[in-house]
């Protein structure tokens, strides 16, 4: 299977770039062929423009300044995000990779009738989202609702790909993590993986 494993975190040596790095090996060892998009070594620029917005409801739009991503995304069978939570949030690189590369002709197309959109992403049969929390899980899930899981999965990910096989595997209170934990989290991560067909 062709697998684009995005990672999103500034840091070269964070724990996110092992669960990517883990991820990759773990993937590669089952025969998988992977693409890593690490968004910050690649320079990825998150900002939608100005022309791109102006020309959202364009048929076709225009994906020429992001046509690189748009083909590996394309060229996918799984989808693996590896990003912290910053804020109960995506970090911005990761929501502009969303606003940019999934857009209209390419992740989704607009129903001319109005209203619904019709996903476009079915050569993705998997999209999973590693990610850590600086907060407890008692937080994220009940106080805040989780609404990283909330977003990929009813925002992005079904919108896209109406059979997809969605996962999240989270992290929680990183801020404290012991040696042990984050150790413990990269063998889920890789058990998890071996699974993946």
């Amino acid at each position: 299977m062709r697998v684009l494993l995005v990672l999103a975190h500034p840091v070269p040596e964070s724990f996110a770039a092992s669960v990517a790095r883990a991820a990759r090996e773990t993937l590669e060892a089952g025969g998988h062929t992977v693409d890593l998009l690490d968004l910050y070594a690649e320079g990825f620029d998150p900002r939608l423009t100005e022309k791109e917005r102006r020309g959202y409801f364009d048929v076709p739009y225009d994906t020429s300044d992001v046509a690189d991503l748009v083909a590996r995304l394309q060229a996918a069978e799984a989808l693996i995000l590896v990003f912290p939570q910053w804020w109960f949030n995506l970090p911005a690189i990761l929501k502009g990779f969303f606003d940019r590369v999934f857009a209209p002709g390419v992740a989704f197309r607009h129903d001319k009738a109005g209203g619904r959109i019709i996903p476009l992403l079915t050569n993705i049969r998997h999209f999973w989202a590693f990610t850590t929390t600086g907060s407890p899980w008692w937080i994220v899930k009940f106080y805040m609702g989780d609404p990283v899981r909330r977003q990929l999965r009813r925002g992005i990910a079904i919108f896209c790909s109406k059979k997809v096989d969605f996962r999240m595997l989270a992290l929680h209170d990183m801020d404290r993590a012991t040696d042990e934990k984050r150790k413990w989290h990269l063998e889920r991560v890789r058990a998890a993986l071996q699974v993946l067909r």
